[in-house]
């Protein structure tokens, strides 16, 4: 397997993985979603609540603020030795306590937490807005679970492959016309004098535009098997490097439960 970074930002990577199979990718794709424990709210205690909207949907909009998660330090609720009923192992402990003098929106980051390790990723995220001398005092209770569980849970908002294209010029029977250029929306191809080149070839989907716009049959698209583009956007509960290290940890566990399976069997 050999692995190049594409790209790379705060929260999004853009990898290109060779030497694999689609089967492979799509475990990859499916336990990162799926399967790799984060934190989010789960129980929240309402004291004060004078603001306009109910319990109900305030807690709602709490379970959906992504929460940092330390990579050690928490266990899961079903791990944990007081039996998932909520101790310093698995859960983590955030609290919210305003009154407004006037009009007052209360943001993510008006919660405050216990563990430093475990806060709201966006402190600019909108809760409620208050009136004057209306009040929201709630304790609000986070622990790890999984996106298959609940969508609060998964650490990515989009996480997707493609197959690596590949896109060749006939030189000999190009002329240059430009009509694949203009067709292809993407910005793969350019023109270069009597001929027309790759630009990136990355950026190609696949859709076969170039190719069925050339009268002269002069481009060939095509996808290389074991080879693909893979993206990666992390909610920032993690680094989306971190989000695919844990849910490649997930699936070695899996392959060795079936290998002890196996040899049990024998």
């Amino acid at each position: 397997m050999r692995i190049e970074v594409l790209e790379r930002n705060e929260n999004e990577l853009r990898l290109l993985i060779k030497g694999v199979s689609v089967a492979f990718m799509n475990a990859l794709r499916r336990t990162a979603i799926a399967e790799v424990p984060v934190m989010a709210i789960e129980d929240v205690v309402v004291l004060v609540n004078s603001s306009p909207l109910f319990d109900e949907v305030i807690a709602h909009r709490l379970s959906l603020v992504p929460l940092t998660t330390p990579r050690e330090g928490y266990v899961m609720p079903k791990d944990c030795e007081c039996g998932g009923s909520g101790c310093p192992k698995c859960q983590a402990r955030l609290y919210l306590d305003v009154k407004a003098d006037g009009p007052l929106v209360v943001y993510a980051e008006n919660m405050l937490s216990d563990d430093p390790g475990v806060r709201p990723v966006y402190g600019n995220t909108p809760i409620v807005v208050l009136e004057m001398g209306q009040a929201l005092t709630l304790e609000a209770y986070a622990q790890l679970g999984l996106g298959k569980d609940h969508a609060k849970w998964q650490p990515v908002s989009a996480c997707s492959y493609k197959y690596c294209p590949e896109i060749t010029v006939e030189k000999g029977l190009c002329d240059g016309c430009g009509g694949c250029v203009d067709a292809c929306v993407r910005g793969v191809l350019k023109s270069e004098g009597s001929s027309v080149s790759v630009e990136d070839q990355l950026k190609c989907t696949l859709c076969g535009d170039c190719a069925e716009s050339c009268p002269k049959g002069a481009i060939k698209v095509n996808k290389i098997n074991d080879a693909f583009v893979f993206y990666v956007d992390s909610t920032g509960t993690m680094p989306p490097e971190e989000v695919l290290i844990r849910a490649s940890d997930v699936l070695l566990n899996k392959v060795r439960q079936f290998e002890d399976a196996l040899v049990r069997l024998g």
